[in-house]
């Protein structure tokens, strides 16, 4: 397959590993100015830690057990240099994230690791949250990737126009990027046909319906085949080009939701609000309202990131929206639903299934890097682009095990006109 048009010349994943140079922070002398606090540091993530148990390899090589106390998730961190704490503690997940990538610290599987703090979030505070001007540079960084129509299709393009021969080498075989419905024993094609279900169940015998953010189109394929007409819509490029190619019935377009109107019997949008940003959380229901008609049902999945921790995540950036999803912002529910119910949409039949989702991205994880051993890969992403996809995957899966983040599906029901 031939390379994306839009990343020939250059090496592929490059807006996605050098556009987050701009949230660059190196710490260079500040570790040794500030070495004798390390242990001050290292006190407050052992008091944190009420359950489960952090096995540190100092710089000094000497050996210390930061929690301990509780059955829960154990792990094994190699900390090669102080450089790594200073970049954590200024910078939180991205500082993290940059210490991995230089080498400061290592870990066999660091899944745990990542569960461990997120299940321990609040009681770590902001030990592992950028702060101060740090976390000022961090947010203004992140406020140039906003969503506005230009940005919404740069920062479509900077992830998902990696090419389809990427991530057909280790997704599944129905290109499906969202959680799965997972049961033991089934393929992950089999989970993500359980999903699809799952949606269709929740919208019936809709005749005409809007899917928000299509993907490689194969859920809009298998509505269409259950007898809808579909209107799907993507702003990625590469995207279309497979859905189009592979999925006779729906009307692929590329076309920004701000910019659809109709009148549909449903919408259905599976982990598209996730991208907008905050800002445009507004506008979406209000796209939602303005094309569903009345009676009619909109379908959403979604990630959330859990209330009592969503203050603090929004105030900066955090490794994802920096590193793999410019622009983006987990949902918070509450919120999400206030918008919602404000618009005459009734929140019905909330289902969560965020353990799903960790076990998608292991799968996920484990095909990627069967494809990366067995070179299936395709030529253009350096090493340094396949061991952070590879990171983002093992951060993730972390954030979910660790119930900081989860996945919902849920109905909104347009009321009926007075």
């Amino acid at each position: 397959m031939d390379m994306p048009t839009s990343q020939a010349g250059q090496q592929r994943g490059e807006r996605l590993t050098s556009g987050a140079q701009r949230f660059a922070r190196k710490p260079g002398l500040v570790a040794r100015l500030v070495a004798p606090g390390f242990a001050k540091v290292l006190d407050r993530i052992d008091a944190a830690l009420v359950s489960g148990a952090l096995h540190a390899t100092l710089p000094d090589e000497s050996r210390r057990i930061l929690g301990g106390r509780a059955p829960g998730f154990e792990c094994d961190v190699d900390l090669r240099s102080w450089n790594a704490l200073v970049r954590l503690a200024s910078n939180g997940s991205v500082g993290w994230y940059q210490a991995w990538e230089a080498g400061e610290w290592a870990s066999p599987d660091p899944v745990p690791l990542f569960a461990l703090f997120m299940q321990h979030a609040t009681r770590l505070g902001d030990t592992a949250r950028a702060k101060g001007p740090f976390r000022h540079a961090l947010k203004l960084a992140h406020f140039w990737n906003r969503n506005t129509h230009q940005g919404a299709q740069r920062n479509i393009a900077a992830h998902y126009d990696l090419g389809n021969d990427f991530y057909a080498a280790w997704l599944d075989p129905t290109m499906s990027y969202s959680s799965a419905l997972i049961v033991a024993g089934d393929s992950l094609e089999a989970a993500q046909k359980r999903k699809w279900a799952a949606l269709s169940g929740r919208i019936g015998d809709a005749q005409t319906v809007l899917e928000i953010g299509c993907g490689w189109g194969a859920l809009a394929g298998d509505l269409a085949k259950r007898g809808s007409d579909v209107t799907a819509i993507s702003l990625s490029d590469e995207q279309l080009a497979w859905a189009r190619e592979r999925h006779a019935g729906p009307d692929f377009r590329k076309q920004d939701y701000r910019d659809v109107t109709g009148q549909f019997d449903a919408i259905v949008s599976v982990e598209m609000v996730e991208a907008l940003g905050r800002e445009y959380w507004p506008t979406f229901l209000d796209c939602i309202v303005h094309n569903l008609k009345p009676g009619g049902r909109a379908v959403i999945q979604y990630i959330s990131m859990r209330d009592d921790l969503f203050d603090a995540y929004a105030q900066s950036a955090d490794f994802i929206q920096a590193y793999i999803f410019p622009g983006g912002l987990l949902i918070r529910t509450s919120e999400f639903r206030a918008l919602a119910q404000a618009r005459g949409l009734v929140w019905r039949d909330q289902v969560d299934f965020g353990i799903d989702y960790a076990e998608t991205l292991r799968e996920w994880r484990e095909d990627f890097d069967r494809a990366e051993r067995e070179g299936r890969l395709p030529t253009g992403f350096d090493r340094a682009f396949c061991d952070l996809w590879r990171y983002y995957l093992m951060y993730c899966e972390g954030g979910f095990r660790g119930g900081g983040i989860d996945v919902h599906q849920v109905t909104l029901v347009k009321g009926e006109r007075e």
